[in-house]
């Protein structure tokens, strides 16, 4: 009997999937590296927004984040002084993307993240402990379980905290010691952990969720924040679509599917119309629908419909393949958002002359 081929993961790690650029961004990167770091601050932002490596390696770095490399440069600056980052920015403006990212190049390890929740405990974000050992031995180092701060914190690497705001304010509060004096008490052990050169923290949050609480004064000193704004352009946007859903078709194994361009724009588009509230030409206002309507759903929405297609249908992307994903993401409010999405059907996609096919395909979900 053969031996079973090992899984095939869903979703490499970062540092796991652009290995083979890191380590070329590594041997060609010459520049002073804060200690701590694998690679230097010109090299974290080259492989963040792409280009050549430089040097001898004939290697293009692929762009992870497409907007302002201003605002990348000002993240990786930030961390290579004794300040954490907090990634500030509506739904789907690429956040965890980018802190997954810098935490890979940085450090090489993007694995030390805490998820925030309305559930997040402060031990969470200090440490736990093992209570079996706990109970049979007392307080000791073998009994400690650390969080990823702790484990930060001891190796020197950066560590993520995701949605920072959905965590109680008493949580949060947690960090200010971490972040202010880079120690971690422990007092049930009379003692405390000094973080190594090279830990930092960055930590995401958005002001749109449901649930949302306001990071204290004293916590957000702690923070440099980068505001990461929607993509400025309908070119820029349709950009990270179309490289963003040729990945994740690659990493599903997803059938190639061509000729996507078309539905992507269209998608792009009315996503873009419906957050600023008016259409392209600015002639029609329209009704904002109570969704984020972000890139990252935009992304889900043309993913769905390549799956559709390379399944059920021809292997060609078609308006009616986008069409339900697109009703799914608008219509989140079942009574003000059914009724923004009916005017815009009604008043905007009917009017557009080469719309046609898209407008019956939604007619007919109504029905």
């Amino acid at each position: 009997m053969s031996e079973a081929a090992p899984p095939t993961i869903l979703r490499p790690h970062a540092e796991q999937e652009y290995a083979g650029e890191l380590a070329a961004l590594a041997a060609a990167d010459d520049r002073p590296r804060p200690p701590g770091w694998k690679l230097s601050p010109w090299a974290v932002v080259r492989y963040l927004m792409g280009g050549p490596t430089g040097g001898s390696s004939d290697m293009v770095i692929t762009p992870k984040y497409v907007g302002s490399q201003r605002l990348i440069e000002i993240a990786t600056a930030t961390l290579a002084t004794d300040r954490a980052v907090l990634l500030l920015g509506v739904p789907g403006t690429a956040k965890t993307w980018v802190g997954e990212h810098l935490a890979a190049a940085i450090s090489g390890d993007s694995t030390l993240l805490i998820q925030g929740t309305a559930g997040t405990t402060e031990e969470t974000l200090r440490y736990g402990w093992n209570y079996a050992r706990l109970l049979a031995e007392g307080p000791n180092e073998a009994a400690l379980v650390p969080s990823p701060i702790h484990r930060g914190m001891s190796r020197g690497a950066i560590v993520r905290v995701e949605e920072l705001t959905r965590m109680p304010p008493e949580v949060q509060d947690a960090l200010v010691t971490v972040l202010s004096e880079k120690v971690l008490p422990i007092p049930e052990l009379d003692t405390e952990l000094s973080a190594v050169r090279g830990f930092n923290l960055i930590a995401t949050a958005n002001d749109r969720d449901r649930g949302v609480n306001d990071i204290s004064s004293a916590l957000r000193r702690r923070f440099n924040t980068v505001v990461l704004p929607l993509p400025a352009t309908v070119e820029d946007e349709i950009a990270i679509v179309s490289q963003r859903v040729g990945e994740l078709g690659q990493a599903l194994a997803l059938p190639e599917v061509p000729s996507a361009a078309d539905e992507i724009r269209r998608v792009v588009t009315i996503f873009r119309e419906l957050r600023s509230g008016t259409t392209v030409d600015e002639r029609t206002a329209l009704k904002v629908p109570s969704g984020t309507l972000s890139t990252a759903e935009a992304i889900s929405v043309i993913t769905n419909g390549t799956a559709l297609a390379a399944h059920f249908g021809d292997g060609t992307l078609t308006a009616s393949d986008v069409a339900a994903g697109i009703v799914g993401a608008v219509v989140s409010d079942p009574i003000h958002d059914s009724v923004a999405w009916r005017e815009y059907l009604e008043g905007v996609v009917r009017e557009r002359s080469d719309w046609g096919e898209f407008y019956e395909a939604c007619r007919a979900l109504d029905s």
